[in-house]
Formats: structure tokens, sequence, C-alpha cells
């Protein structure tokens, strides 16, 4: 009788298909890939060899590692890839990654904290041996089950409030009051500091800190500060207009939380007619291609983002393997890298 099914479309070759071209057993296979080879006589090895190549098996990792109880993945949860700091740090993550033997899963939230909760859950079905957050603004459950699941796991940037954890990232006060002294012997008399809302996000508050500890530490210097939103440039422009026009006579400068929003103030500046370096002077956190190309430059705080991860990644792997000291902070000093925007 005639079938009116084709051909059966061939599949990924599975360890009994090799045991079947081979003449043995699965047993006999798994030894094989295990590296147990002095068991398997030359003829047998010759045959699964044979079998191997003709099948083009390729045994899956995956299973292999879970049968081992380990999965070599470390999972990221990174708040914006778009982000240039997310960018380099991400890249001294996989650097460390590949130099430990792990494989990193990454996970872009787009700073929405329900994408956040996802990625959680996402990891922890993967079996992640361990996670890097740089976090958004966690909610208690999620919090809750990250406690609750002992998994190794080390903060990256942006501390959590009342969450013990490891973290690594910049020393964000001495950041700040090196940024602002820098500023104050430039002899600008007037400072606005400006970052996106201060919420609970850590960077934000301690250079904020930072800054207003230096400008109490010098008399006559006028400080102020702001919150606005990376997506509205209208009230931006507003702030730096009224900024401009209340100390008209005094050298003023703008000092940006981060490098997302110095481009927004540059831009901002742009519109309403002012020059940074001549008219304002312009200092931003992060350091960013397209800031010496700016004009006459613009000043920035360069973070070692690269190290950031790299050493982040490495104290995962710590816990990972059974490190029991108690929860620590690493912090990274900045360096300044002086331009126009702010010596002219």
């Amino acid at each position: 009788m005639s079938s009116n099914q084709g051909p059966k479309a061939p599949g990924r070759a599975t360890i009994s298909d090799v045991a079947k071209a081979a003449k043995t057993g699965k047993t006999s296979i798994s030894r094989y890939l295990n590296g147990e080879q002095n068991l398997l006589s030359d003829d047998l090895k010759q045959r699964i060899e044979d079998a191997i190549r003709t099948l083009d098996y390729r045994p899956s990792q995956m299973a292999r590692s879970l049968k081992r109880g380990q999965t070599q993945l470390i999972g990221l949860i990174i708040a914006d890839i778009t982000n240039p700091y997310s960018v380099n740090v991400l890249r001294g993550i996989e650097a460390a990654c590949r130099a430990h033997g792990y494989t990193l899963l990454v996970c872009n939230t787009n700073n929405e904290v329900n994408q956040e909760e996802h990625y959680l859950q996402l990891l922890s079905s993967y079996q992640v041996e361990g996670i890097v957050v740089n976090a958004v603004g966690m909610q208690e459950d999620s919090l809750n089950k990250l406690q609750q699941s002992f998994l190794p796991m080390v903060l990256i940037d942006r501390k959590i409030p009342d969450f013990a954890c490891d973290a690594v990232g910049l020393d964000n006060i001495q950041a700040a009051t090196m940024a602002t002294e820098h500023l104050l012997q430039q002899g600008f008399e007037a400072i606005l500091f400006i970052s996106e809302p201060l919420g609970l996000v850590n960077t934000r508050l301690e250079r904020l800190q930072g800054f207003n500890q230096t400008i109490q530490q010098h008399n006559g210097a006028i400080a102020q500060n702001a919150e606005v939103p990376l997506n509205d440039p209208q009230r931006l422009e507003a702030i730096l207009r009224e900024f401009n026009q209340s100390y008209r006579g005094m050298r003023k400068a703008v000092l940006s939380a981060n490098g997302a929003l110095t481009l927004q103030i540059a831009r901002g500046l742009r519109h309403i007619g002012l020059q940074w370096g001549s008219d304002i002077g312009l200092l931003g956190f992060d350091e960013l291609e397209w800031a010496e190309l700016a004009g006459v430059g613009i000043t920035t705080l360069k973070q070692p983002t690269y190290e950031i991860g790299y050493a982040a990644l490495e104290q995962v792997i710590q816990r990972i393997q059974g490190d029991k000291q108690p929860v620590a902070e690493q912090l990274f000093s900045g360096e300044l890298i002086i331009r126009g925007s702010t010596t002219h």
C-alpha cells in the first residue's frame, strides 16, 4: 500500500542515533563524551568517532550542564542597553565571562519595572548560576523573590534600598566633589546641577550630595539644582533659560548628572542661543565619544565602566564558588577629562 507522506525530514541527531550507528549502548557514548575514553576499546572509540562525524552529532551543552548541576550561565538585567554607560559595562562583563568560561544572557528592561520582573522569572527558568543587575526600581515582590532565591547577585551602578547585596560602581560623592571643585577653580560663580528625577536612585542622590557639600565649603558660590525627565526638552530649555537670565553678568556653569542628559542639555543650550565655553560652562558625568568633537569640546567625568563591569562579574563568580564574606560595595574613582567647555 502506498503512502501519501513524503520522506521524513532529517532532524538533529540524538545520542540514541549515535549509539545505533556505532552498534553500542548510550552508556558508552556518554563515557566517550565525558572524557572517560580510557574505559573504551580502541575499536569502539573509532566506531563512535565515525558515527558522530557521519551524523554531525552535537551534544546539548545545556543538558550536559544541568546533569552536572552547573549551567555556566550568568544573567545580566540592564536598565537601558542604548545608554553608552551600559554598553561599556557590558563589554567588561562579557570579557570576564569569556575569561572564566561563562556564557552571558543579556536582558534589557528599557527602564520598565514590569520588564525587570519578567526577566527575573525568565533567568530563573534558565537556571542561571548568578545575576548582575543594573536596577531600575524593583518592586517589593521582586525583591522578596530575589532574597528567597539565594541566587548569587551583584548590583551595578544603582543600589536597592534595604536590600543587602554586593554592589560595584563609581564613588559618586568623590566624583561629584572633583567635578564641582573644578568648576569653582575655574571661577564659576553660579552652578546648576541637573539630573533626571531623583526618586530613590542612589547615583543621582549621591552626586547631588557631593555637589552640595562642595558648594557649602566655598563661600559666595551660588548653587541650584533641577530635576527633569529626558523626554521633556521644553522643560529643560525653560530651566536653562531661567538660570541664565537669573545670574546675568556672573560666570555660570551647568553640571549634568549623566551622559544622556548631557546630550539633551547641549541641544537645549544651542536652541536657546547659548554656546558652552564662551556663554556658559558645561560639565557632564560619563565620557562620550562625541564630547571632544562638540565645538570646543565638553568637559566630562569619565567612569571606568569596563573595569566596573569586569569587577561585578568576578564578584558574582566568587559568590558562586562559595565566598561567604559579608556583602560589600566596591567603588571606583572617576577621571576628569578637561576640555574647552569649562576653561574658556
